[in-house]
């Protein structure tokens, strides 16, 4: 199959590679209708995870069931299905719990922007749609294979509550969707810190009140002017920096949650400023099965519309111009058809 794969910094390629088999009974090999560029594989494409050459990446596809193994039986071939981007097995202890990216038998889609994935626990993972969807929804169901569920863990993980002012840092598609999310808890103020002009009209297209471009010190002294010198109720940290991280802390109420759902990368916690001001902190890797079937009932009710994150769709053979257009900010998100 033609799969993404990565070779170095910078370096993303079109490669054929094996195609995904059956290799233990829960297994199913899904053809993928639809993928895209996550903000986090940005991470190792500018050089700061570490990279082994010639891998397949990419975490988020929706598509059609082409095999399926001996135990599989709630899913079958032919149904389209949204991939949570960590599979799950959805009946160990952390799963019943609520925590299905934490699984005993946890896995992980490895290649999302190819022609073929495999998906270790079909029956637990997989959320079929009633026929094949009208091909305007495949956007917004593929935000649901990540970006969507963990903008909706950073609402939940920072305690949004109806009346509450909330603020999302950061305006890639997850702080975009922690927007959504915001707005569907019942936020009555939600705050976008965001610099640039797109992404400040999609914030407040999908309900942000406010928008505030400043950062660091500025854009501290801006949240609390608008909130009277109090802070944000909730805070939704999407970016994974220790800027970032900071900002959080500070802009929050005393009392208050940061849900935080970027992975982290260099972020020192300020443990001391926690404790005195009773800041805590929640959220971690999106449990993106255990929000899936009430995400896709609003998104087939039509009441989010999370699709319009991607403002690029490029065939799987442009892939490495995806990339570019995301690394340079001229794309929130790319959407890639196979």
């Amino acid at each position: 199959m033609r799969a993404t794969t990565i070779h170095a910094p910078g370096d993303i390629r079109l490669s054929d590679v094996p195609d995904p088999t059956i290799e233990a009974p829960t297994h199913a090999v899904v053809r993928v209708v639809a993928g895209c560029i996550c903000g986090s594989d940005l991470w190792p494409y500018r050089g700061a995870n570490p990279i082994t050459a010639g891998s397949t990446i990419g975490h988020e596809a929706v598509g059609v069931v082409e095999e399926i193994g001996s135990e599989v039986s709630r899913i079958k071939k032919g149904d389209f299905v949204v991939i949570p981007f960590v599979h799950c097995d959805n009946t160990c202890p952390h799963c019943l719990a609520g925590m299905t990216s934490v699984c005993d038998h946890q896995g992980w889609t490895e290649s999302g922007q190819a022609e073929l994935v495999r998906v270790n626990q079909a029956d637990g993972s997989l959320v079929a749609t009633d026929g094949m969807p009208d091909d305007a929804l495949l956007p917004s169901l593929l935000t649901l294979a990540d970006v969507m569920a963990t903008g909706w863990h950073a609402a939940v993980s920072s305690r949004v509550e109806p009346g509450g002012t909330a603020v999302v840092i950061g305006d890639g598609a997850v702080g975009l969707c922690g927007v959504i999310a915001a707005k569907e808890l019942g936020a009555e103020r939600i705050v976008a810190m965001s610099r640039h002009e797109p992404r400040q009209a999609l914030a407040r297209d999908f309900g942000a009140t406010h928008v505030i471009a400043e950062r660091d010190e500025a854009g501290v002294e801006a949240v609390m002017e608008l909130t009277g010198g109090i802070g944000a109720d909730s805070v939704l940290e999407c970016v994974g920096t220790d800027q970032s991280m900071k900002t959080a802390f500070r802009i929050g109420r005393p009392g208050s949650t940061v849900g935080f759902v970027g992975a982290p990368h260099g972020v020192e916690l300020p443990v001391r400023q926690m404790f005195v001001r009773n800041v805590g902190l929640a959220g971690g890797m999106a449990p993106v099965r255990t929000y899936l079937p009430d995400l896709l009932e609003r998104v087939l009710d039509g009441r989010i519309d999370p699709g319009k994150v991607f403002d690029l769709t490029l065939p799987l053979d442009q892939v490495a111009e995806g990339y570019r257009a995301m690394d340079e900010r001229r794309a929130i998100k790319v959407l890639l058809r196979p």
